[in-house]
């Protein structure tokens, strides 16, 4: 090989409107990805829902716990959302990191900021919604909201629909299969950066290479060998 790649994995943002459909797209990067990718579950203070794992959609804590573990350094970065705390938890990313896997970070916005500013390199994408009608859509067959939470996640979708330029990558989620795919190519696309090469092998002398060059049976030598 000429080149060697730093073996440390990527950290993906992903974020999104409630309703855009992030978490399903995570869902099927894991199915295609299980060795080389893993999904920091988030701490949060908020309660729990009927269709909640703890331990696989979130770590449930009281408030009172979460702020203790604020004052332990436990986060890498967390935030206040619609009354509730979210935060990511910071050993476990760091040493997947190190083994070369791929992380993944579902966090709002303003979590996103805060990871941008402790990894600058993190690859952020945001996952758009094909039409505000079809969030509301998807938002309302959800049957878990009153009509008043859901007007004011609609709200506040609108909001951070306004601030995707603060990410590296958009992705609209109007065929599930497609975006996935989107994702996986952005993924794939970072990994060849420039940047990520730790050292160029390029130890052959310039004589050789002439050498290479007027060997008429090297020229003419059948390539499919």
């Amino acid at each position: 090989m000429i080149i060697k790649q730093k073996e440390r994995g990527s950290l993906i943002v992903i974020s999104a409107p409630s309703g855009a459909g992030k978490g399903s797209i995570i869902n099927k990067l894991v199915e295609h990805n299980k060795d080389s990718l893993w999904v920091s579950v988030s701490t949060t203070s908020r309660a729990m829902r009927s269709n909640d794992i703890p331990g696989v959609t979130y770590n449930f804590v009281s408030e009172e716990e979460f702020k203790k573990k604020i004052d332990e350094g436990y986060f890498l970065e967390y935030t206040n959302y619609s009354g509730n705390y979210y935060g990511t938890p910071k050993e476990n990313i760091i040493s997947k990191l190190k083994q070369g896997i791929d992380v993944i970070l579902e966090i709002e916005i303003e979590g996103a900021s805060n990871v941008k500013k402790i990894f600058p390199e993190a690859i952020c994408i945001f996952i758009m919604p094909p039409t505000l009608r079809e969030l509301l859509r998807r938002l309302k067959l959800r049957g878990t909201d009153t009509d008043e939470k859901i007007i004011k996640r609609f709200r506040k979708a609108y909001q951070e629909i306004n601030e995707v330029t603060k990410y590296n990558y958009v992705v609209v989620n109007d065929y599930l299969d497609t975006a996935v795919s989107k994702v996986e190519a952005i993924i794939n696309a970072e990994k060849c950066r420039v940047d990520r090469i730790e050292e160029v092998f390029l130890d052959t002398k310039e004589e050789e290479i002439h050498e290479l060059l007027m060997d008429k049976d090297f020229i003419n030598e059948d390539p499919k060998f």
